[in-house]
Parts: structure tokens; sequence; C-alpha cells
């Protein structure tokens, strides 16, 4: 009796009185199928794990061998078809930021005082916003920038990966010298693969002399690097400051023998006395810069922070068991929960509000400074007009020429100042406070030939209008200004 009783305590609940209470037949099939439930889930989730252990290894089981000059960005994809994909997505074309973005916009249209600031020089005709790095070769050889004759075929130098062989054919000086459009016959692809990673690593590497020898110059191993310096000094193959050498004929160089400041660049072009073209108007002997993006982005809180610039403009994605980088290069205000997100906890709207005011406070130093310069400009030759003779304009012509360049040098980045804000501040600041100091000095030139009368000031609020009145300077002394 005791051990049917036991054998009840442990298999039926019991009731208030004692009694066994027995399980209806459905609460125990419930039961079974609950059980078969949790082990079917079970299973699916050891399938999925498995498949996602294969899916991150399978790149390395299948890729196919890599020529070692392999330009074509299409053979690359067949080993790294994610990274391939969002690289096809730089052909892009209609992504606007306040700012920026992939569309062809036209600066000299938004802008006519930079018809005036480049008077004299190809970027007074054809100066537009870049499109995609799928774009490269394209928009290099249609640029109005560019005619035939043209000698210099270092201008392909950061478009194509084509470049690669070619150098290595040819050698960087032999290339640096060819006929630009000599060699449009061999470049086909546009920025890809190749110019970043090696064919039979992927690991990331050079691909550009100018770089390594830049490093050299301000004491830098290149073989010393860490993977997340050389995630932003990669992208410093062809967003830089740089020019081109006359001896040996047209050689890339970055200008950084004296560090990688705006200062260290100016003194290092003057002590070589290096000139782009000599401005129209004033007659100024004038710099133009490039894209100093690394230069700019080393001064500020990103680099400070150890962010490179792949991981704002290039961040890493998932897709299933396949962490990558995303090779869709764009503003990271198109991107903001993959890039900004990862470090800033607000909602994209606040961070595009914020990084937005910081720019807009930067595109108004520059329109500041542009006024200013453009008005010394205007201001010199009108001096010319009155009688002032070169020697007594060389102090001012050199003001400008420091001026611009370092209003350019704002202008000419990507970002309009938010790669660092505090820097582009300060150099917008040098470039106004050069142009005032300029002006100053040519009312004083002009009082000295007893003009008491101001500079009279052209309309150039449309393109078309700065390009005429430039055009006036072309020959003569332009449009009268006094």
């Amino acid at each position: 009796m005791s051990s049917n009783k036991k054998h009840d305590k442990h298999h039926h609940a019991r009731d208030e009185k004692g009694h066994a209470v027995r399980l209806p037949l459905w609460a125990g099939l419930l039961l079974a199928a609950m059980a078969c439930v949790v082990v079917v889930l079970l299973g699916l989730l050891a399938v999925s794990i498995m498949e996602r252990r294969w899916e991150a290894q399978r790149p390395s089981m299948v890729l196919k061998p890599l020529d070692e000059w392999e330009t074509d960005n299409a053979v690359w994809g067949q080993n790294y078809p994610c990274e391939y994909e969002t690289y096809l997505k730089t052909k892009i074309t209609d992504t606007r930021t306040k700012f920026g973005g992939a569309f062809p916009r036209d600066y000299l249209d938004e802008d006519p005082r930079q018809v005036i600031l480049f008077a004299g020089y190809g970027f007074s005709k054809d100066y537009k916003q870049a499109r995609g790095h799928y774009y490269a070769v394209t928009d290099v050889t249609k640029t109005q920038r560019i005619k035939k004759p043209f000698n210099a075929a270092t201008c392909w130098t950061c478009k194509s990966t084509d470049v690669s062989r070619l150098m290595n054919q040819m050698g960087p000086t032999a290339f640096y010298a060819a006929n630009f459009h000599d060699l449009a016959g061999e470049i086909k692809n546009p920025i890809g693969c190749l110019d970043c990673h090696d064919p039979q690593t992927t690991v990331l590497r050079f691909s550009r002399p100018a770089l390594q020898e830049g490093l050299r110059a301000i004491g830098q191993d290149a073989s010393q690097l860490g993977l997340q310096q050389m995630r932003s000094l990669i992208c410093a193959q062809c967003h830089v400051e740089y020019y081109f050498k006359v001896e040996p004929a047209n050689y890339l160089v970055f200008p950084w023998t004296n560090g990688l400041t705006v200062e260290g660049m100016v003194a290092y072009y003057d002590a070589i006395d290096f000139v782009d073209y000599e401005h129209l108007i004033s007659k100024s002997p004038m710099i133009k810069a490039q894209h100093p993006d690394y230069e700019l982005y080393s001064t500020g809180i990103h680099a400070y922070r150890n962010v490179a610039c792949a991981d704002c403009h290039m961040p890493y994605r998932s897709e299933g068991g396949v962490k990558f980088t995303d090779h869709h290069v764009q503003s990271p205000l198109l991107n903001i929960a993959n890039s900004c997100a990862v470090c800033h906890r607000w909602s994209e709207d606040e961070i595009r509000a914020r990084v937005e005011a910081i720019q807009t406070k930067v595109a108004d130093a520059l329109i500041l400074a542009e006024e200013a310069l453009v008005k010394a400009h205007f201001d010199v030759a009108a001096a010319i007009q009155a009688g002032v003779v070169d020697a007594e304009l060389a102090d001012v012509r050199k003001q400008l020429r420091h001026g611009q360049f370092y209003w350019d040098y704002i202008s000419a980045s990507n970002g309009r100042g938010f790669h660092s804000p505090q820097e582009s501040m300060r150099i917008l600041g040098l470039a106004l406070n050069e142009a005032h100091e300029a002006r100053l000095k040519i009312s004083q030139l002009l009082a000295s030939k007893g003009v008491a009368q101001s500079v009279q000031y052209p309309d150039i609020t449309t393109r078309k209008k700065a390009t005429d009145v430039a055009a006036t300077f072309v020959e003569g002394t332009g449009i009268p200004l006094l």
C-alpha cells in the first residue's frame, strides 16, 4: 500500500483532499507538441550556426588566383562579391547632402566668385564636384581643364587601376613624363581593388610611389604602419595636396618636407618658387590647392581618436556570417547608422543637424574670405591701371598668393571643413587676414598716386558675368576700375 502511495506521489498531481488528479489527454499531447517544436527550433539554430560558419569560411575555399597586375575590378569581384557589389554603388550619381554628395555639383554656377579667383587657370572654366570612383576615368577624360596636347600623364595617377600596371612597365618617372592622351588607350578601368590591395593576400598596400616618398619626407617608415593607420593612408595616396615637379618632368610630389601643416606647405612652395598659374587679373603668382583631405583630417578629433577614413566612409557590414568593408565610398551622412551612430549615440536627425551646423559655419567663413580675395585681386588691377609698378606690388601679390592658398586649402577639401573644424576656421582666418592686409596696402599705394576714389567693382553675380569680366583682362588691362 505504501508503495502505491509513493508511486502516486511521483506521477500524479493531488487535489486539496489528497486525491490524485490525472492530467487530461489533451494536455499531454500539447506538452509533446511543444517538445517537438523546441527540438525543431534547436535543430534550425544549429543548422543556421553551421551555415554561417561555412559562409565565413567560404571565400577562402573558392578563391580564384588573381594575376599580379589584375586591373579589372569585375575579376576581383568573382572572389569578393560583397565588396564588389557595394563598390558598384559608386555608380549612383543622385545622392546629395547639404554640401556634398555624388551628383556633379557645378561650383562655378553656384559660386561665380570662383571664376574670378581662378581667372587664368582651367578651374575657371570647368570645376565640378567629383562623382563616385566608378567615373574617375570618364570624368578626367571629359574635363575641359585638359586640352590636347597635354604632356602630363601624371593626371592619370589617381584615376585608374591600370596606372599601377603601367608604372610597373614604364617606371614612375617615364609614366609621369608621358603624354596624357597617348596613354588613354591603355587606361580603361576606374579606381578599384588593385589600387589598395595585394591581389594574392588582399592586404592593404601602397600602389603609388608619391605617398611612400611623402612619408619618408616626414620620417615615417611605411613598413611599420599598423592596420588602422593603413586604413587612412591608403586614401592618402590620392586625397592629399600635391604638385608636379618641373624636373623630372611632371613628377608627382607631396609637399610634406616641412610637415603636414598649411604653413609648412606654403613655405615649401615659396622656397622653390613654385607657381601653378599667373592670375589673369592681379598678375599674382598663384598656387592651386588640390584636395588636402588627409592633411586636414590629421589635425582633427577623429585622427586623434584613431578613427580611420574607412571607419566613416567605408564602414564594416555583415551579411549572413560574413563581415566585410562597405566599398560604396560616400559621405557618412548618407549612411549615418553604420558610420556615425556606431560611436555617437544620438538620433540620425541630431547627428545630421550637428554636422550641417559645423559645415555651415565653415561655409560662411569661406564666403567671407572669397569676397575679400576677389576684391583684393581687383584692387591690384586698379593699382596697375593707376600706374603702380610691379616692384611696388610684389608684397601685395605674395599676400594674395598665400591668402588664396589658405582659402583654397579648405575650399578644395572634401567635407566642408568637418574633418577638422577648428583648424579649418583657423586657416580661413589666415586667408581673410592676408586679403585684408593686401587691400589696405593697395589703398595706401593708390593714395600715394593721388587716387582718392574707391575701386568700382564689376558685377560678377552670375557665372557668365564673371567670365565676361575676366575675359576683358586677357588682352589689355581689363574693364576700368577707377
